[in-house]
């Protein structure tokens, strides 16, 4: 769920004064923007025309998750389902605990890149050539967040599979012009990575540039639980956080 609107969902909640309706001017219905045209979703039969009280607000923040979580996402959830079911068909699912059937659906959250570096495979570079040495330090030393979209951008996913980091193939293939960005094969994990010799700060600021604006734009279209779900315009700009 979007953080802006989480936020103002439990501000709607925790306000103490006994006039929610004139201070939040919300209805049961719901706008957003989708491909350049706005929508709109009643949660309740005419509920453009209902609005959100204190004694109705509860109800109105209940619908509304349930909408997020669950409606909104549901013909995406079914293809999902039937997709997981033919693989699984005859298998014992009710053995799985939850967090299981997570992890083997999904992959670990947990990265171990220390365990990645002992499994790359170098194409190109050997592994004590500068600019190699310059990446891991760059990898390690990196925030949590810049480190996701380092995966992102090489492998097309934010999670280890089962077994973690060490047990992803991953490479790093030498790439011929030391100027331009460092580029990546998805579909084989693999890294192109120019030459920019003991240059860390080239290779920080070309590295960084190449996975932020490649996250950025896989982001807006990857296909997954949550990108499927429509986040609706926030009715809470105006509040203060």
């Amino acid at each position: 769920m979007d953080e802006e609107l989480r936020r103002g969902l439990k501000q709607l909640l925790a306000y103490e004064g006994d006039d929610v309706e004139d201070i939040f001017c919300l209805s049961f219905e719901l706008n957003w923007m989708e491909l350049g045209e706005e929508q709109k979703l009643e949660l309740i039969p005419d509920g453009a025309n209902i609005a959100v009280t204190n004694d109705n607000r509860e109800e109105y923040v209940l619908r509304y998750v349930r909408w997020i979580l669950v409606d909104s996402v549901q013909a995406q959830w079914n293809a999902f389902q039937d997709g997981v079911m033919k693989v699984v068909e005859d298998s014992s699912l009710d053995l799985f605990l939850p967090e299981e059937l997570e992890l083997l659906v999904v992959g670990t959250p947990y990265l171990d890149f220390e365990a990645l570096k002992a499994n790359c495979k170098y194409e190109g570079y050997e592994e004590d050539a500068p600019v190699v040495k310059n990446f891991w330090k760059f990898v390690i030393e990196a925030s949590t967040e810049s480190q996701v979209k380092l995966l992102k951008f090489v492998c097309a996913s934010t999670k280890a599979p089962i077994g973690g980091l060490g047990k992803m193939d991953f490479v790093i293939q030498r790439s011929a012009n030391s100027d331009q960005l460092p580029t990546s094969h998805t579909c084989f994990n693999t890294l192109l990575l120019p030459d920019y010799g003991d240059d860390k700060d080239k290779l920080t600021k070309l590295l960084g540039r190449a996975i932020l604006g490649t996250y950025q734009r896989k982001e807006s279209a990857q296909f997954s639980l949550h990108s499927l779900t429509k986040q609706p315009l926030s009715h809470f700009n105006l509040i203060t956080n």
